[in-house]
C-alpha cells in the first residue's frame, strides 16, 4: 500500500524539456523519453506569453498522479534568462526587448520599432526631459531649452514657461 503511494506521488509532477507549444497546450518530454498526452500551458491573468522551442524547460504536474492530464505551470529558458541585481524585475523576450524594473529606474530597450497609442498622453519630468533623433534634439530643464542639431553647436538656454500639467 505504502509503495503504491509512493509511486503516485512520484507521478504528480515532473521537469521536461519541451518540444512543441501551442497557444494553450505544450508538448514536452519527460524521464527516460516519455511524451505525455494533453499537457495544458497556464497562464496567470494578463500575462500571455509562447516559449520558443524546441529546448524549453516545463515545469508540469499531473493531478493524482495520472500521466494523461497535466498542466504546465511554470515554463523557462535559460538561455534567454537576463542577469538581474537582487529585487529587479524584468519582461523580455528572444529578440532583446525588455521592460527592466532596475533598482535606479526603469529601462525600456528594443531593436525593433516602439509605438505608444493612447487618447491622450502625458509625460511630466521634475528635473529633465531630453530627446534626440540621429543628432538632434532637445533639453528641457530649470534653465530653459537647449537645442543640438547635426553639425552645429548646441544652442544655450532660452527660458520658456510652460503650462503646468
Amino acid at each position: 500500500m505504502i509503495s503504491q503511494i509512493w509511486h503516485r506521488l512520484q507521478l504528480l509532477f515532473a521537469q521536461g524539456k519541451g518540444q512543441l507549444t501551442s497557444n494553450d497546450k505544450v508538448q514536452i518530454t519527460v524521464l527516460d523519453g516519455e511524451v505525455p498526452p494533453d499537457i495544458n500551458r497556464i497562464e496567470p491573468y494578463g500575462f500571455s506569453y509562447r516559449p520558443v522551442g524546441p529546448g524549453f524547460q516545463a515545469y508540469v504536474i499531473f493531478p493524482a498522479g495520472d500521466r494523461s492530464k497535466g498542466m504546465c505551470l511554470v515554463v523557462g529558458d535559460k538561455q534567454y534568462q537576463l542577469v538581474l541585481d537582487e529585487g529587479e524585475v524584468a519582461l523580455h523576450d528572444d529578440q532583446g526587448q525588455k521592460l527592466h524594473l532596475k533598482r535606479d529606474g526603469i529601462l525600456i530597450e528594443t531593436p525593433l520599432n516602439f509605438e505608444v497609442r493612447a487618447k491622450n498622453i502625458k509625460l511630466h519630468a521634475t528635473d529633465t526631459y531630453q530627446f534626440d533623433v540621429n543628432g538632434q534634439g532637445q533639453k528641457w530643464d530649470g534653465q530653459g531649452v537647449e537645442t543640438w542639431q547635426d553639425n552645429d553647436v548646441a544652442k544655450p538656454h532660452h527660458p520658456h514657461s510652460p503650462p503646468e500639467i
